[in-house]
């Protein structure tokens, strides 16, 4: 029966305490940041169907990604379409990433930015991988 009372009594503190922590819960909860913000340009040349796709790619992180940015089309394009930009992507450092491509028909455009595990990418090798997600990508039409 004692114990039963220092627990009834106990228990004002005690709901004080779960209070406090439920509200520092919540506050932790709300400062939530951006993993991935991608931005997708398509600057056309009308005369020589000659058009410069600019990727901008930033992160509200702290830490830094090393990161792989990529085109896809759902028509075959040669040329600079096809290469693969592997960089360090860091909240301080915002990433712009430049394709220059020709078409004469309309074409979907898919940048794909991937976080990897990649040494000698980040200085001294600091970098991490998301749980939640690791591919982000964005579609946009060419005229």
């Amino acid at each position: 029966m004692y114990s039963l009372h220092l627990l009834l009594r106990a228990s004002p503190a005690a709901l004080l305490l779960i209070l406090c922590l439920q509200l520092g819960t919540t506050k932790a909860q709300e400062d939530t940041r951006q993993l991935m913000t991608m931005d997708l340009q398509m600057q056309i040349a009308e005369a020589s169907e000659e058009a410069t796709v600019v990727l901008k790619v930033s992160t509200e992180l702290r830490e830094c990604m090393v990161i792989k940015s990529y085109l896809l089309s759902n028509i075959r394009i040669e040329g600079s379409f096809n290469y693969k930009y592997t960089s360090c992507l860091c909240d301080s450092h915002p990433r712009s990433f430049f394709w220059d491509l020709q078409t004469n028909s309309t074409v979907r455009i898919t940048a794909v930015v991937d976080v990897i595990r990649e040494l000698g990418i980040c200085p001294n090798d600091w970098a991490v991988i998301p749980i939640k997600a690791n591919r982000f990508s964005i579609t946009k039409s060419l005229p």
